[in-house]
């Protein structure tokens, strides 16, 4: 890869990291790109450069976010035995939510925008969570596979509800 080609991929990262951490801390509608730009030490301009909108960007932001925690439960499902998989799993996201807490809180936020993308690109991303965990879980012959899908999810939505507001009493068992 040329010396350009990889300082614009390693701005474009800069851009999309700033943008989680503006749109997380503050959200996104009071969120300005200027804000991001200054975030990431460049000029407001040169984010359109990688980004038409900052819808385009907050979308980019989504799936970076859903994709970290896609990769880390395949990796999961790829090495966990059958008796450990749940468990695994579990570790698997609060670990990401530990490292990534950002990215979690942007997309707690994100679950309220009501614009037609923005929707559409967590439904992809919550239906591909689903279907990684059903689908392990059918494999691994966990009874109940549907039924304990949706507890997993929901156990992960508590997490992150319990790390928003500082409760974490809500994570215990």
């Amino acid at each position: 890869m040329a010396k350009d080609a990889t300082t614009a991929v390693n701005r474009r990262s800069d851009i999309i990291s700033a943008a989680i951490e503006v749109f997380a801390e503050i959200g996104y509608y009071r969120a300005t790109t200027a804000q991001v730009a200054a975030r990431a030490a460049i000029s407001q301009p040169y984010i359109f450069r990688f980004f038409p909108t900052k819808e385009a960007l907050l979308m980019t932001a989504l799936e970076v976010s859903w994709g970290r925690i896609i990769e880390s439960f395949r990796q999961v499902v790829e090495s966990a035995s059958p008796e450990k998989l749940e468990t695994d799993l579990i570790t698997a996201y609060e670990e990401i939510l530990a490292s990534y807490r950002n990215e979690v809180f942007l997309q707690m936020q994100a679950q309220t925008i009501q614009e037609d993308s923005i929707r559409e690109t967590m439904r992809s991303g919550f239906r591909e969570v689903r279907l990684i965990v059903l689908e392990a879980f059918r494999k691994a012959e966990i009874m109940n596979a549907e039924e304990r899908t949706m507890l997993f999810l929901a156990r992960g939505m508590l997490c992150n509800i319990a790390e928003a507001i500082g409760m974490p009493e809500l994570k215990e068992p």
